[in-house]
């Protein structure tokens, strides 16, 4: 199947980079403009003027560089903060020692300030303290001592660009979650188009074949009873709302960018993203087997999802073989805060006591290995409880924190093994 993808683009932080450049160039004149006032008190001029040459070249350029958080990369912040703090540091070769001890403005003057809340609004408030911190720094060695006003600004470029900085990071998780809303509610109303299409067709021609087939019998009794398992299979399909799990990029290039991708479970899953364990129990429902799951995604690590479905397989596969076709199966699954549990129960006649033990010592392992095996591989547990006469209950739990660790180390098992076959070329 091929891929479709719908992009959507939005941003709350892209009007905060455009204000970032605007602000760069109007304190870039601001710097020149004080240097030009005062420009026959400065002890050498030339030094000044050569690093705002410097420093006008260098905010004109790199104006593109401050346009997203894509194109402001870790080279640039680290040289341009380096400008801002040579700035500094020039001031009291430049200028005369009575102006800098007066608290006369440094070369960059405020245009620092921009380089700083380049550090916020690219990482966050945890950057913007570190970009700060050396800033205030600086400014304290170019007086000399801690002067009353020399504290003020620092302590107010420290604080204003930690608070733009968180306020950042808060504009990026609400975009994210924003855009997790958009996709449910795009993906709620597009199935709710396919179920109305598909049931005023597909589905009413279903049930009128496996109504026509029961009353002619024969062959066709047969055909009507395949429609109508794949009448409840496309009816459990197009009414689970099995939505994938969102993608949502964090480059910020354009903006936040939100993917809707449809695509197969295997290759939309991956060996990383997590799988809706709701699609691989869906096509079990069937005739006599009932199929309880949450209204929203039950998401697993690929490798622990599957091989739970698997379980669940087995189970119905012992139900088919030792309860007899007539059977009815009840699948429910429950999606807990420190655990997935899967509940398979039956109504058939029951297991023996002892017929476990029996099998297993026979080297019939269905429940021991298909069940209980592979419960225990991905970290879980499988509990059966049987009553001769009111069938039998499979139980199979899964904690979350111990498939996620499962899944890792299954990932880096396999890359261990991929780089090992790469040495051996």
């Amino acid at each position: 199947m091929a891929r479709r993808e719908r992009v959507m683009r939005m941003s709350v932080e892209l009007p905060l980079w455009r204000a970032l450049a605007g602000y760069r160039v109007l304190t870039m004149l601001y710097a020149v403009g004080l240097f030009a006032t005062a420009y026959d008190r400065f002890s050498r001029p030339w030094l000044a003027v050569a690093y705002y040459v410097v420093l006008c070249g260098w905010t004109l350029a790199t104006l593109p560089r401050v346009a997203n958080e894509a194109a402001c990369t870790r080279r640039f912040l680290a040289a341009d903060l380096t400008l801002a703090v040579t700035g500094i540091l020039l001031t009291p070769v430049a200028d005369t020692p009575r102006r800098v001890l007066a608290g006369g403005p440094t070369l960059p003057s405020i245009w620092t300030a921009g380089a700083v809340l380049a550090f916020a609004l690219k990482g966050g408030w945890r950057w913007a303290a570190l970009a700060s911190s050396a800033v205030a720094v600086t400014n304290l060695v170019e007086r000399g001592r801690p002067a009353r006003d020399t504290v003020h600004n620092v302590v107010l470029v420290w604080v204003a660009s930690i608070a733009i900085g968180y306020v950042v990071e808060v504009a990026r998780a609400s975009e994210r979650t924003l855009a997790r809303a958009l996709e449910i509610e795009a993906a709620g109303r597009e199935r709710e188009r396919l179920a109305r299409d598909i049931h005023d067709g597909v589905l009413q021609v279903l049930a009128m074949v496996q109504r026509r087939g029961a009353v002619l019998g024969g062959e066709a009794a047969e055909l009507g009873r395949m429609a109508g398992e794949q009448e409840i299979a496309l009816r459990t399909l197009v009414s689970g709302g099995l939505v994938p799990v969102s993608r949502v990029s964090e480059d910020a290039a354009e903006g936040a960018v939100v993917r809707l991708v449809e695509e197969p479970d295997e290759a939309g899953a991956g060996d990383g993203g997590p799988l809706d364990l709701r699609t691989l129990l869906a096509p079990y429902a069937a005739p006599r087997v009932s199929l309880a799951e949450p209204g929203a995604p039950v998401p697993l690590p690929p490798h622990t999802a599957r091989e739970l479905a698997a379980a669940v397989g087995a189970a119905l596969d012992n139900v088919r073989v030792h309860a007899g076709d007539g059977a009815r199966a009840w699948i429910l699954v429950e999606d807990e805060p420190e655990s997935v549990i899967v509940t398979v129960r039956d109504d058939g006649p029951g297991v023996p006591e002892g017929r476990l033990a029996q099998a297993a010592g026979e080297g019939r392992l269905g429940v021991a290995q298909s069940i209980r095996g592979r419960l225990r591989d991905i970290g879980g547990t499988a509990e059966l409880v049987s009553v001769p006469g009111q069938g039998t209950e499979v139980e199979m739990t899964v904690p979350k924190d111990r498939h996620d660790r499962h899944d890792r180390q299954q990932r880096a098992r396999r890359a261990d093994g991929a780089r090992g076959k790469a040495e051996r070329r």
